[in-house]
């Protein structure tokens, strides 16, 4: 019970006994602090407060295994969104390829055909070819574009 006591006074006086602290500046013009009094100096005296308690103590297991886990879910997310650019970058560069096979098709020249609408094989004119060799120009440019 009296060590209760004297715990709760000690904790009650703690605050009060803030560190005294001296500044004056000496003979040679220098700067000093010092906790004690000059004997014949004109000082200025600072108080100091004493160092703020944390906020809070070390963290519970229960806190740092939230932390983990927060950190392994965003590095899962990171891997996912770069899995999922890379297959974008793949299917990119896949159609960019498409289109410039079509349009190299188109720029060979020669007789080139297309079916009509009962499936039979027609050649094009050459005002066709014309039109889909810039058809395949546009689409292999905005395949293609960085």
């Amino acid at each position: 019970m009296i060590r209760i006591a004297l715990a709760a006074a000690a904790l009650l006086i703690a605050p009060l006994a803030g560190a005294q602290l001296y500044k004056y500046v000496d003979k040679d013009g220098k700067t000093v602090y010092t906790d004690q009094p000059p004997a014949a100096t004109e000082s200025k005296q600072l108080r100091v407060a004493p160092p703020a308690a944390p906020s809070s103590g070390p963290k519970s297991n229960l806190e740092r295994d939230k932390e983990l886990q927060k950190s392994r879910d965003s590095e899962k997310d990171k891997g996912k969104k770069a899995e999922e650019a890379a297959k974008a970058a793949e299917q990119k560069a896949a159609n960019c390829q498409v289109a410039k096979n079509a349009h190299q098709h188109y720029q060979d020249g020669g007789r080139i055909y297309k079916y009509n609408a009962a499936g039979e094989r027609e050649f094009m004119s050459d005002a066709e070819i014309d039109a889909a060799r810039a058809k395949s120009k546009r689409d292999m440019d905005e395949a293609c574009k960085p």
